[in-house]
């Protein structure tokens, strides 16, 4: 058995920029260029390598989940649940990905291509990005075999 509290304390030391999108990136939702991957205690970390990067893709899950608490009914300042994360993340980078017309959903290209397209972040379509932060459903799990 971990103990939590010294695990955690490993991740911060090994990892100063831990992924933001480390869920969608998990559940091979989406990729990153720029991710680093590390196993500590039997887990999988994920890492950013650059700062910048890093600072965009904390501002892109800001505005994620600035554009859809409303309509996921979520109360601001309260904590979000693992299913709404994945949901926000997932279903954002989806999103976004439609929006900009990209070929495969990789973070740091999404990020560059809207702000090149877009002027920043802010202006993009959010519209289309929470219809698809909503509707974006988990992968149902296979059914057990019959026996």
């Amino acid at each position: 058995m971990v103990d939590e509290a010294a695990y955690r304390r490993a991740q911060a030391q090994s990892s100063p920029l831990p992924c933001v999108f480390r869920a969608a990136l998990l559940a091979r939702q989406a990729g990153c260029e720029l991710v680093l991957r590390q196993a500590l205690a039997e887990r999988e970390v994920l890492a950013c390598s650059q700062v910048t990067a890093h600072l965009n893709c904390e501002t892109l899950e800001r505005l994620f989940l600035e554009r859809a608490t409303f309509p996921l009914k979520l109360h601001p300042g309260a904590p979000l649940t693992h299913g709404t994360v994945m949901r926000l993340h997932c279903g954002g980078l989806q999103g976004l990905q439609q929006v900009l017309d990209a070929p495969e959903p990789d973070v740091h290209r999404l990020v560059g291509l809207a702000q090149a397209r877009h002027g920043s972040l802010v202006q993009l379509p959010w519209e289309r990005i929470v219809a698809q932060i909503l509707a974006w459903q988990p992968r149902r799990r296979s059914s057990p075999p019959d026996t």
